[in-house]
């Protein structure tokens, strides 16, 4: 038998499409895996054997050998395809049914894909008015995330509103603590600032290392980490929240750093949310050696850590009146960066670069900047309340546009926020939005 030729990470993902509709096809399907499942369209897969099948079908050899071990491997070459690899989850103690596969026949009623015996067996069984027929569902045709460039400190100089010296005091503080808080003023391009600061990191601005949330009141443990949440049966089963398989998959490729970014750190409450994390979050504190038992798994499940190339950047906006401070045991684990407003040199480049009248800049600049000065003197508001500039960073395409432009932003969005300042003193409020508003 000839030896394949091809590269197994040069599979596609139509490739990998073909071998699952085969393997539909076929039925049934080949045994899931012990470990981890693909997921695809409510159906679960033995992730090696969709690699071996659409790697025989490329290579046009039935018989050849997927030359990749299962496991970290075979996962990455599919996620990085945009499949989804799941890890088993457990099954409960003293459950009659094994979770995963009983989910995964469970599926099979919710699949809306290509006519099959057992889904026309299932709908004879439903009454004639809700015996209709199903629209197909489309994956996105586009990748979720957008190609990846290379990044660097020259490119977060034409973005970002602070010196190097500043940008690189932040880039230190994240590698020696591994967690980091940026807070500061509303608009002031927090969480645009955490971002360039994960690029910066690896390099390059590949969002598949990455992950996003945003805390709020309601965000909890059982969202964040693991908790029991209902199927798609209404049954209540033990899940995963966001960070374990963000981990599991840092893990998996420990060469490269990633990132959790968390937008809006204090809306939530933070010592329910974090758990264990708030000791695994410490920089000495990573790795299997420090594993814990998380609450909700039985006592033979694997332990859960930090893997050591996992940083955390969280934003904190200080203006809220509404949020409690944090406490010094979750404090002291981050490092913080103070962002501020800047109405100065750079933004007034950004401006003048796209084509906005130097008139209408300076009004911008000096009103903004009169304003924040009031509110910094004011003992009932203080710097954490000031105008940021992110407010202005999107002017019109059209420079005979941006007066008026201005004007809208100044009435809409900053004089309502005045009046909110100070509810208490409305002549004061008056007077400042007369002074940001005059002709």
């Amino acid at each position: 038998m000839p030896t394949p030729t091809l590269d197994p990470t040069q599979l596609t993902r139509e490739q990998v499409l073909r071998a699952l509709r085969q393997m539909d096809r076929e039925g049934p399907r080949m045994p899931l895996s012990t470990v981890y499942d693909l997921v695809y369209r409510g159906r679960r897969y033995a992730p090696r054997a969709v690699a071996k099948l659409a790697y025989q079908l490329a290579t046009g050899q039935p018989e050849a050998a997927w030359p990749l071990p299962a496991g970290a491997a075979t996962n990455r070459v599919l996620e990085q395809l945009d499949f989804t690899i799941a890890t088993k989850r457990p099954t409960l103690a003293n459950s009659p049914l094994d979770g995963d596969v009983a989910a995964q026949q469970a599926m099979q009623e919710l699949y809306t894909g290509r006519e099959s015996a057992r889904g026309a067996s299932a709908r004879s069984r439903l009454p004639v008015s809700s015996a209709q027929p199903a629209a197909e569902v489309q994956e996105p045709a586009a990748p979720y995330a957008p190609p990846a460039a290379p990044y660097d400190q020259a490119a977060a100089r034409q973005e970002l509103f602070i010196s190097d010296d500043r940008l690189e005091a932040a880039l230190a503080a994240l590698r020696r603590r591994r967690n980091l808080i940026l807070q500061g003023p509303p608009g002031t391009g927090k969480t645009f600032l955490a971002r360039r600061l994960a690029w910066l990191q690896q390099g390059t601005t590949d969002m598949r290392r990455t992950e996003l949330v945003q805390f709020h009141p309601s965000y909890s443990y059982e969202d964040f980490v693991q908790g029991f949440r209902p199927d798609a049966q209404g049954t209540f089963r033990l899940q995963d929240g966001v960070l374990p398989g963000f981990c599991r998959r840092a893990a998996q490729d420990p060469e490269q750093p990633y990132f959790l970014l968390i937008d809006e750190l204090n809306r939530g409450n933070l010592s329910r949310i974090f758990g264990e994390l708030l000791l695994l979050l410490e920089a000495d504190k990573r790795g299997p050696a420090h594993a814990v038992r998380l609450p909700y798994s039985p006592a033979d499940a694997p332990r859960f850590f930090v893997p050591e190339n996992v940083f955390v950047i969280g934003t904190m906006n200080l203006a809220d009146r509404s949020l409690a401070p944090l406490d010094y045991a979750l404090r002291r684990r981050f490092a913080f960066v103070e962002t501020v407003p800047e109405f100065g040199l750079p933004l007034h480049r950004l401006l003048a670069a796209q084509g906005v009248p130097a008139a209408v800049i300076e009004r911008l600049t000096q009103r903004l900047s009169a304003l924040n000065h009031t509110i910094t003197d004011d003992p009932d508001l203080g710097p954490a309340f000031q105008i940021g500039h992110s407010y202005f960073c999107a002017p019109p395409a059209e420079p005979a546009a941006a007066d008026a432009w201005l004007t809208l932003i100044l009435e809409q969005e900053i004089a309502p926020l005045l009046d909110e300042y100070w509810l208490d003193q409305p002549a004061r409020a008056s007077a400042q939005k007369k002074k940001l508003l005059a002709r």
